[in-house]
């Protein structure tokens, strides 16, 4: 390794091309700040329900200012996330980009992302200074466009494979929702998982429990809004103290590497899960060595990890699991429990779908 100072030799090539990725990068980062303020303006829904705008055009539908919107048209057009038609100087949406950005009952919407990257950026100055001290942010410490952002990119992947092909992939359970079972939603946040379970079961009743009260309070509203409210409940309490109603199916999803007791939460899952009945475990996608995250997943998730889920556990003490854990680590989670089964039942380019059974 060279010194600093030191005359090191350049490869012209693979120095223009490192470059490449870093102006790439700062694009990229850019324009992300810009998708989350398109989103919230409504820039991206007034161009999907066009067939093309002059930037005058977009801004008078949406009330904005043209000289700022010409601008972000430029950068999202030049990050394909937006068309532009030279012929006719407007600008549209392709239907992929018009699904992916502005559809959120669509398994491809993935407009959630502005806010959790929004949210996560502005925790930064608490986090460098983690860096140094080893401390934590909580959960609830964040920026509200966390939880916005959390329920708005996750629900499509449970929207697309919660009730088709991960509670199927457990062992009896699709059939003993179907005539009636007993479900826990452990670190439910919106509600939004819970929410979709409760449509496709209709015998079986729920119960969702998030630290969060402010997040508890709006999976409320969006049960009562879904109609479910009914035999949904959802109450604040955390992962090692809600109450032991004998529930047939009890669930993580995305949130037991960021607990900071998780050994507390599958021991006290453990303990509430009636005979015959599953843990159902949702982790992000993630390799089992280093290099097996170095790829466009794994970099999304350890960079969220860094920035939100390592620090949650940091704050009360916990082992900071991450985003990016490997199998091995949350088994041993999991039979630290008191759990004697678990296997990997299924999994998508972003999840790992894991069962626990006593």
């Amino acid at each position: 390794m060279p010194q600093v100072g030191q005359s090191v030799e350049i490869n012209e090539d693979k120095m223009h091309a490192f470059l490449g990725k870093v102006v790439t990068d700062l694009g990229a980062s850019l324009s992300s700040v810009l998708g989350y303020i398109g989103q919230k303006l409504g820039l991206y829904e007034a161009l999907a329900d066009s067939d093309g705008l002059t930037p005058a055009e977009l801004a008078a539908k949406t009330d904005t200012n043209e000289r700022y919107v010409r601008e972000w048209l430029i950068n999202q057009a030049s990050g394909d996330y937006v068309h532009y038609e030279p012929a006719t100087g407007k600008f549209s949406m392709l239907p992929e980009q018009a699904v992916a950005l502005t559809d959120e009952n669509s398994p491809f919407y993935v407009g959630g992302g502005f806010h959790v990257v929004k949210a996560m950026a502005n925790a930064q100055p608490r986090i460098m200074e983690h860096f140094k001290d080893g401390g934590g942010m909580l959960w609830g410490e964040h920026d509200p466009d966390l939880f916005v952002g959390t329920e708005k990119f996750f629900r499509p992947g449970y929207t697309a494979h919660l009730v088709g092909s991960w509670i199927p992939s457990l062992t009896g359970i699709e059939a003993k929702l179907g005539a009636g079972a007993t479900v826990a939603d452990v670190g439910c946040g919106h509600g939004a998982s819970t929410i979709i379970m409760a449509r496709a079961f209709p015998n079986s009743t729920f119960y969702g429990y998030d630290n969060h009260a402010a997040s508890i309070e709006n999976a409320r509203k969006k049960a009562e809004a879904a109609g479910v409210a009914d035999r949904v409940h959802f109450d604040v309490g955390s992962a090692n103290d809600y109450p032991n109603n004998g529930y047939d199916l009890i669930c993580f999803f995305d949130c037991l590497h960021d607990m900071g007791d998780p050994h507390g939460a599958t021991r006290h899952a453990a303990e509430t899960l009636a005979d015959g009945g599953s843990c159902l475990i949702v982790e992000p996608m993630a390799g089992n060595t280093v290099e097996e995250n170095f790829n466009i997943i794994g970099r999304t998730f350890s960079g969220a990890s860094t920035l939100c889920c390592t620090s949650n556990s940091l704050a009360t003490g916990g082992p900071a699991l991450g985003a990016v854990a490997t199998e091995a680590a949350i088994k041993d989670v999991v039979i630290s429990g008191g759990f004697t089964e678990f296997r990997r039942s299924t999994e998508t380019p972003f999840n790992r779908v894991f069962e626990a059974r006593k």
